[in-house]
């Protein structure tokens, strides 16, 4: 039996499902096809499971070492490591049910099989009994994300070398875990495991943790996890990673020396590759480039006019707040409505760690690189009376405005709620507010999100508290 669509999406994750959403708002019959549940990697092994397990380091580490401050008492404080990571499945179904339920709502189509394409307009869909079903689209979409890179020298067995799929699922809490990548998964997990005990290395190639942030950000960071007593090993290059009965040994270079470390689990976390294999691109002529998929980043089409790709799959930023925002683009464009495309200027970039860390734009290193002569504001939480108040004071806001017209060039915070306060500032860059119109909104006090006023007032010489 072969079905007729308009758009037929392959893949169900925070780009495809979205997509598959908005197409039907617009009027459009829609099918969406993924093997697995809705949701992706993001809902299903990714952005919201680990959302869950950081709660509970955060919870638990609050009361470890700040109970006193608040006057509690706490006798016999313990944790049980296997209800942790059940309660992050737990709301992980519960989401990945809530999306199913969302795109039935919208009247799209959803078929649980392996796609691939035959031609132009069709997709040959594998089922779970192992038949296949036919479907026909006008336009596809492909939105089949991305998986953690593999190479040579870091052999992935997923037992003893782990990835983060993995890593939220283990049985056990390991006493020794090396890391290998000082990206935002790395550092989530790397915060996870120590708060519960487990003594973590982390292994960066690049000579700070969280390189693409601020380097202020970054060190401020490397700080805070050292006096975790977190390992780090940055400039650091991984000659290989072996398993030795129960222990991996990674051996790693840095400048004229070499090291070994073990543990019981090393994980890697150098970063994702597209899901390109096996879906027909080859046999359709579909323009690759290193494992992502080719696209023009406004219609995001491919090559094959009425064959588009979003997503992680396309390449970076592997973000789902991204692909969510492509999909919404190219289903637009497909139906000819005129909206504002994608700004990849203004990508909020979120670490969920304790503290948090979160960006936007250039960072001050890439601001001068690019020629701007800077006025840089930075407020420290030390100085707010709210921070204060809830026993939040490390960290800061960073804002980097252009001295000559007063753009705002780039913002960076470090500490408490940072992943929350950064939304603040991807809408006043997306309105090219002046830093007289941060400055003199009014912001409530006593909040966290005074601090980023304050900091477009130090730029200025204006600030009131420090």
């Amino acid at each position: 039996m072969t079905k007729n669509y308009d758009i037929a999406i392959l893949g169900g994750g925070p780009g495809g499902y979205v997509a598959a959403i908005r197409a039907a708002q617009l009027g459009l019959k829609v099918v969406v096809i993924d093997k697995d549940n809705l949701g992706g990697v993001c809902l299903n092994w990714g952005c919201i499971p680990t959302k869950s397990l950081l709660k509970n380091a955060e919870m638990y580490d609050d009361i470890r070492t700040h109970h006193s401050d608040f006057g509690l008492k706490v006798e016999g404080l313990s944790f049980d490591f296997g209800k942790i990571i059940k309660r992050s499945r737990d709301i992980s179904g519960r989401i990945t049910k809530n999306v199913e339920l969302l795109v039935k709502k919208n009247n799209v189509d959803r078929i649980r099989g392996f796609g691939k394409l035959q031609d132009r307009n069709t997709i040959e869909v594998t089922l779970e009994d192992g038949s296949s079903q036919f479907v026909k689209s006008q336009h596809i979409i492909i939105a089949t994300g991305a998986r953690p890179r593999n190479i040579p020298q870091i052999p992935i067995d997923k037992k003893f070398i782990i990835t983060s799929t993995e890593a939220m699922n283990l049985p056990e809490q390991p006493k020794e875990m090396v890391i290998i990548g000082a990206g935002a998964i790395g550092v989530e997990f790397a915060y996870f495991y120590s708060v519960f005990g487990t003594k973590v290395h982390i292994v960066e190639m690049l000579d700070n943790i969280l390189p693409i942030e601020d380097r202020e950000i970054s060190v401020t960071l490397e700080k805070n996890f050292k006096k975790r007593g977190i390992e780090i090993h940055t400039s650091s290059k991984v000659e290989s990673a072996r398993v030795v009965g129960d222990k991996v040994f990674v051996k790693i270079t840095k400048g004229d020396k070499q090291i070994e470390l073990s543990g019981d689990k090393v994980l890697s976390a150098i970063g994702v590759t597209g899901n390109i294999e096996n879906i027909g691109l080859e046999e359709l002529g579909i323009e690759t480039f290193k494992n992502h998929i080719k696209v023009d980043k406004v219609n995001y089409r491919t090559n094959v006019p009425n064959i588009y790709a979003i997503g992680d799959v396309i390449g970076p930023p592997w973000l789902a707040h991204v692909a969510s925002a492509e999909g919404i683009a190219c289903v637009e464009a497909i139906k000819g409505i005129h909206s504002v495309p994608v700004d990849y200027n203004n990508i909020p970039g979120c670490t969920y760690c304790q503290p948090q860390v979160a960006s936007i734009g250039l960072t001050e290193e890439k601001a001068k690189a690019a020629g701007y002569e800077l006025k840089i504001g930075k407020f420290p939480f030390m100085a707010s009376g709210k921070a204060f108040a809830i026993g939040e004071r490390e960290g800061f806001v960073k804002l980097i405005f252009d001295a000559k017209y007063g753009e705002l060039l780039g913002a960076h915070i470090i500490g408490s709620e940072a992943t929350e306060l950064i939304a603040e500032l991807g809408i006043a860059k997306s309105l090219e507010a002046t830093p007289e119109t941060i400055i003199k909104t009014i912001h409530a006090h006593p909040t966290l999100s005074e601090s980023i006023m304050e900091a477009a007032a130090n730029a200025y010489g204006e600030s009131i508290h420090i």
